[in-house]
This record gives structure tokens, sequence and C-alpha cells, in this order.
């Protein structure tokens, strides 16, 4: 996503081009790329002038142009170090602080290993089901809600650098939280914008065909779009308690964590019930006019999940998804911006399936506050927050879309498939009594619709039927 393995491929030919004359006096000239202000000729830059920790990881890379041949990441591991740094990490999950912080004092090795602040944030969202106040780094935060006696002003930013330590994996992820986005990819823009049009024009050059579309205007009328600082949150939210991964946590707490927050995959707020736990937000925005009609609504209490607050700090957001139960979705940036890569459903995106030849184009663009973009059924995507940004997203069944959900939720897994439910196999069939109560004929008439649009598409072109003569023995003669 953001090129971290290109780049470090990158990083080895730049050096391989310009390989430095090693002698006793630039011995020490191997380049910690994590202690310098780099930039690389396509134009990648580190974020800010204070990186987080990496506790002095080089890629592997950096080993062959040293003067020594000592990889201290294999040597602090003695037998283990047959191990891939991933199955490492994969074992040290199974442990508990106390023994993490036992053993980063066997090697430095280990040392490095278990001030991985993954295993961490694990630990802090696995032992704090009431959320956290966030420390500055996850350790420090797992070790204050352990010990309230625990001072962190007084650990400051300790740690040493270790030094020969390479490895492409940990410095991997050091990157990626600490390595701007490219311009350039963040410019890429080919969605199609749409600004006061009508709802038939909605349905018919968009809906109906399932094409993605930014609508601009849509949100002028809204309270949230002036009211909905951070300020205003924390004042309105109080004490409630929003879903934040695993955990829940109150608004301003949430917010300290956002503040400090310097990682490859930042958490963020996404919650379904927040019109129930504080009802003023649900207030302060209205759906917009293109997506009035949402038949799940005729379940009442027993629809699924269907809409949610997000707030999220920059570089947050959600890898490659389809939206649940072969819905569409709108969602609505209130403050800040989104960056948005988009696949139709015929096409997998990079990294979920194999591509017959890669070279399909996404479409892409930055959701900016005040605009809405129109998420069709099965279409993939995935979002990052280019900002601290708050926004409204939901999910809808209409008319266009009413049969593929159907059929979505009668299928044979869909106790797996089905999200946001807990009737998960039943689903189906209240929902498609409940549509024949509220709309009857409207399932009949749709199945009709499709079959005849079927049986046109499948209907012989003339030059078909040309074929099937010949076959049978007619043959033109020009």
């Amino acid at each position: 996503m953001f090129g971290c393995r290109s780049l470090l491929k990158q990083i080895r030919k730049r050096k391989r081009r310009n390989p430095p004359k090693f002698n006793s006096k630039n011995r020490k000239q191997t380049p910690n790329l994590a202690e310098q202000d780099f930039a690389t000729e396509d134009g990648f830059r580190l974020k800010g002038s204070s990186p987080s920790q990496n506790y002095g990881v080089q890629p592997l890379g950096n080993l062959y142009f040293t003067s020594s041949p000592h990889n201290s990441r294999n040597t602090g591991l003695g037998n283990i170090q047959t191990l891939t740094d991933e199955l490492v990490l994969d074992i040290l999950g199974f442990l508990g602080g106390t023994h993490l912080g036992i053993l980063s004092t066997v090697s430095k090795s280990f040392y490095v290993f278990c001030n991985h602040e993954p295993l961490w944030r694990n630990l802090v969202l696995e032992d704090c089901d009431d959320g956290f106040l966030f420390k500055g780094s996850w350790k420090s935060t797992f070790v204050a809600a352990c010990n309230s006696d625990f001072d962190v002003s007084k650990v400051g930013s300790l740690g040493f650098k270790v030094k020969d330590f390479y490895s492409d994996y940990l410095f991997q992820s050091w990157l990626c939280a600490n390595l701007e986005m490219k311009h350039e990819w963040l410019e890429r823009d080919n969605i199609i914008r749409r600004k006061g049009i009508s709802v038939d024009e909605f349905v018919t050059d968009f809906e109906m065909p399932n094409k993605a579309v930014l609508l601009e205007g849509c949100l002028d009328n809204w309270p949230a779009m002036k009211k909905w600082d951070r300020d205003y949150l924390v004042k309105v939210c109080g004490d409630a308690r929003f879903a934040v991964g695993p955990i829940e946590m109150k608004l301003n707490d949430f917010f300290i964590y956002t503040d400090q927050a310097q990682e490859e995959r930042p958490l963020y707020l996404f919650d379904p019930k927040f019109a129930n736990k504080v009802r003023k937000l649900g207030q302060d925005y209205e759906v917009p006019v293109y997506f009035n009609e949402d038949l799940f609504s005729v379940l009442g209490n027993e629809r699924p999940d269907y809409r949610w607050i997000i707030i999220g700090p920059a570089g947050s957001g959600s890898s490659f998804h389809i939206d649940p139960n072969s819905t569409s979705a709108w969602n609505a940036v209130v403050k800040g911006s989104k960056k948005w890569v988009l696949f139709p459903p015929d096409v997998a995106p990079p990294g979920v399936y194999p591509s017959a030849d890669g070279a399909k184009k996404p479409v892409e663009c930055v959701c900016k506050a005040g605009e809405v973009i129109f998420v069709p059924n099965g279409w993939w995507h995935l979002v990052i927050n280019l900002e601290d940004s708050i926004a409204i997203t939901q999910n809808f069944v209409s008319r266009r879309n009413l049969l593929n959900v159907l059929d979505f939720l009668k299928k044979p897994n869909a106790s797996t498939l089905v999200s946001g439910t807990r009737d998960r196999v039943n689903l189906h069939d209240k929902f498609k009594k409940a549509i024949e109560v509220s709309f009857p004929g409207t399932i009949d008439e749709l199945t009709k619709k499709a079959e005849k649009k079927r049986a046109e598409l499948e209907k012989p072109s003339f030059w078909d039927s040309v074929k099937d003569s010949n076959s049978g023995g007619f043959k033109f003669s020009f």
C-alpha cells in the first residue's frame, strides 16, 4: 500500500550503484535509515522530525555493505535463529507482559523482539476491556495499567540502539509507521463526481449500473458539519463508551491515544450503536436523499447493524473488503479526508486473489469534508484516513439491490457469511416475509424483470444466428 517492500529493494539498488569503500576509517558509515532524514529518488520521506523508536533495526540489505558479517539478530536468538521473524513474534505472542520483560534481558536480539510494539498492543487490548490511557507507547501503557504507581515521565525515551541488527520484517513495520504517503498517489482521482443531480439521475446513472460516484453538496444542511469538532463531541458524549477494535473507550481517552499514535495500523473508532448511546449524534445528520429507500428497515430492531460513526487518526483505515450482506453503502466525511481505492466486483484487488494480468486500474479518489461516496454492492475497497477524520457511513438495501441481498442471505453458509445480527440463519426468511407484507408483489415484479433482462442478454446476436445456420449446411458466398 505504501510501497515499503519496493522501497527496501530500491534502497538496496541505490547502494549497489554507489557501493561504499570499506576500511577501518569508515567502518561506521553504513547508514541506518532510521537515524537520518532520507528521501529516495521516488520521493519517499519520513513523517515529521521524530520517528518512533526502532532500536537500531536496519534493513537486511545493509548487512551486505558493512565490513562486518555479524548480524546480532542471529547470534542473540541462539538455536531459534533459523525461524523467520514472523514466527519468532508469533511465539512471543503467547507470553504475558512479565515474561516478555524478563526475556528481553536475555540478549540484544531478544531485547529488540520483545519490545516490538504490536506485542504490547495485543496485551493491552486483551487485558483492558474497559479502555486504556495511552502513555506514548504500548509497553508503557501496559505497565501503567498494571501498576498505577508507574511514572511514565521518568521513562522518557529510554531504550538503546542495538548495533548490527538486520531484519527486513521489523524494519518494514517501523518504516510503514513512519513513512509519508507519496503525493502523486494521493493525487490520483479518476472517480466520477456529481453535484446537484436528481434522485432519478443517481438511480439511472449509478445505482442501477452499480457504479461508484462521489457526490458533492449533500451535507450542507447537516448540523454535524458545523458542530462536530473534538470539544463538542467530548462534551456531548461524556462517559459513553464506543467500540475501538475489540474494546470500548470513552471518546476523550480515544483522542488522547490518537494524539500520540505512531504505528503502522492505528486503531480507529467504529461503532454501530452510536446513535443509541448518544441520541444527539443521531440528530446531527440525516440520510442524503439519494439513499432514502432502505428496505432493511422493515425488520425494525431486528435489522442487521447498518450505520456507524468512524473516527480515526491519520494512517488508520481498513484493508480491502466488501461491505456486509451484499449491501450498498454511502460514506460521508464530516471532518478530515480519506483516500479511497475501489475495484468493481469482477476485479479482485491485488493481494486478495491472484489476478490474471494485474492490468485493471482501480477507481481512486480523496473524499473530503462535505463529500459523500457511493459504494455499490460487491465492490472491493480500502480506505485510509489522511488526517484526523470523522465520518458517518450506512449500508442500505434498495429495490435495485434487493434480489442480490436475498440471494446472499439464503446461501448454504449464511451462518458464517451474514454479519451484524444474532439470528444469521433465519434472517433471509424474516426479511423476505417482511418485504412481502410491507411491499406486496415487489419481489415477484423484480424477479420477472431480472429474468427478462437475463433472457435478453442470452439472446443470440445476428452473427450468432448466422453461425448456427452455417453449421446446418447453409453458407454465404461473397
